[in-house]
């Protein structure tokens, strides 16, 4: 999950790309949906304000701070174990149809 690693850079510090799938993860959990249901990212803007250190705990916190149709908004952050802000976003996931949302995916010339 570092950087080097994820090749977003070149430390052995915690990456922002792991940094976004930590992010949506918890907002995935945040959200209750129907059975077969389920919600897609379309759009996250992360501010990474704080490296962290290989081992360092990290916790996430996600919030809806809207749901219009079937968009939902969220507010994420991340903050490590002195309680500093790690890192932030605005997060906006798009419920669907898991089955439908694969068959128009099938049906797809690759």
């Amino acid at each position: 999950m570092t950087a080097a690693y994820m090749g977003s850079g070149t430390l052995e510090v915690f990456s922002t790309p792991a940094l976004c799938a930590f992010m949506e993860n918890t907002a995935i959990k945040a959200i209750t949906l129907p059975e077969g249901e389920t919600s897609l990212g379309v759009e996250i803007n992360i501010e990474h304000l704080k490296a962290s250190m290989v081992g360092e705990t990290l916790t996430a916190k996600a919030e809806v701070v809207a749901h219009e149709g079937h968009s939902i908004y969220l507010q994420i952050e991340v903050k490590n174990s002195r309680n500093e802000i790690v890192g932030s976003a605005r997060h906006t996931r798009v419920v669907v149809s898991a089955e439908r949302f694969l068959s128009k995916l099938k049906n797809k010339p690759i």
